[in-house]
């Protein structure tokens, strides 16, 4: 088990110290802050640096959104830079595969390397959680709504969560396990001001949204609530037959899961993903399981990312249609899938996985170093 918050100082800097002398150590702190003040290195004033690895591994990657964050990572190492070649070093870890990785990289001149950081930040914050009783297990539930989905950023990058709003009221699956807000509470954005820009799309997503229930909280809420680190709606979730996480990221092609996926393993659900196409099949290469055998699961290799959407929604609107013997045998069905996946992430099968991929990447960042 990794401490997430102690991985730059425990894990990185002892390795680059004992096998890249010489190389200096770039990361954020604290967790999910991303402005060039929040930007911190660790080095060597005792001898010559030859070489430096960012780790932009808490955050997805995107030039226009963190672009002052790296300007500043460049501007931090320019006493390396040589007059005939401008920054000719440079090495980005990063936890997310696809086309804005290798934007980024040709854009800076960094070579990539790649682990999943969210997959040990899961294992860290969800840590225990298979030893309380804050849950039935899966087997001892009796679901009566189709699905439980949290939203609560809709505004910036997450438009893809409006989108699936806007399906999931016109389908008339509101009566489920969902939250949302009216306005952001980020960037402080009425969601209505957000589905205009859809309106070429949905000719009525504004008139949904303006006349829809919102915002959505969940019991014993006050507002959308931000629990990235550790589990909650623990009556939603009993009470669903499966868990729709809406990912971080869904534009685009790109690999990008979260701990929002990984709160459906650990409460021992099923689930359909709101995330970019191929997040299924990224999920079954760290040895976990999917529902294909339960479920329609096709909706994952949709590349259209508005149909994607779609489908998902059809999928729901279909699970929502069954009777409750057919749910029942829907619940069924999937405990094996589910009890797999707990165990998987629990019983240290998936930690084994991460750390030899971490090894791996390592070994393979000490080679482009010397």
């Amino acid at each position: 088990m990794i401490r997430i918050d102690e991985i730059y100082n425990h894990t990185f800097w002892p390795w680059l110290n004992k096998n890249c002398s010489g190389t200096r150590l770039f990361f954020c702190d604290p967790f999910g802050h991303t402005d060039p003040e929040h930007l911190f290195n660790l080095g060597n004033s005792n001898m010559i640096e030859k070489d430096y690895v960012f780790m932009h591994d808490q955050e997805p990657v995107d030039i226009d959104l963190f672009s002052p964050l790296f300007d500043d990572v460049l501007r931090r190492n320019t006493d390396m830079w040589s007059h005939n070649k401008p920054n000719p070093f440079g090495h980005v870890v990063v936890s997310e595969q696809g086309e804005q990785v290798t934007k980024l990289c040709d854009k800076y001149e960094w070579t990539p390397h790649y682990y999943f950081f969210h997959g040990w930040a899961c294992l860290d914050w969800f840590r225990g959680y298979n030893k309380t009783f804050l849950i039935p297990r899966a087997g001892e539930r009796s679901p009566t709504r189709t699905f439980m989905s949290p939203n609560r950023i809709v505004a910036g990058k997450r438009d893809h969560r409006v989108l699936f709003l806007y399906n999931i009221f016109k389908q008339g699956l509101a009566h489920n396990h969902i939250s949302a807000p009216r306005t952001c509470p980020v960037e402080n954005i009425d969601i209505t001001s957000i589905a205009q820009k859809y309106t070429n799309v949905y000719q009525d997503i504004t008139n949904v949204f303006a006349g829809a229930d919102l915002p959505r909280i969940f019991t014993g809420e006050e507002t959308q609530n931000m629990s990235s680190c550790w589990l909650t709606n623990f009556d939603e979730a009993q009470d669903s037959l499966v868990y729709v996480p809406t990912e971080t990221v869904y534009f685009g092609r790109r690999l990008h899961i979260t701990e929002k996926t990984f709160k459906a393993i650990a409460l021992e659900m099923p689930f359909v993903l709101i995330a970019a196409a191929g997040s299924l099949e990224y999920l079954r290469s760290y040895g976990f399981k999917t529902f294909s055998s339960v479920f329609d699961e096709s909706y994952d290799m949709e590349t259209n990312d508005i149909r994607r959407i779609e489908r998902v929604t059809r999928l729901l609107k279909e699970l929502d249609n069954l009777n409750v013997a057919e749910r029942q045998a829907i619940h069924r069905a999937c405990l094996p899938i589910v009890e797999h996946n707990y165990k998987h992430f629990y019983g240290g099968d998936f930690a084994n996985i991460l750390w030899q991929e971490l090894v791996a990447m390592l070994n393979n960042l000490q080679k482009k170093l010397l």
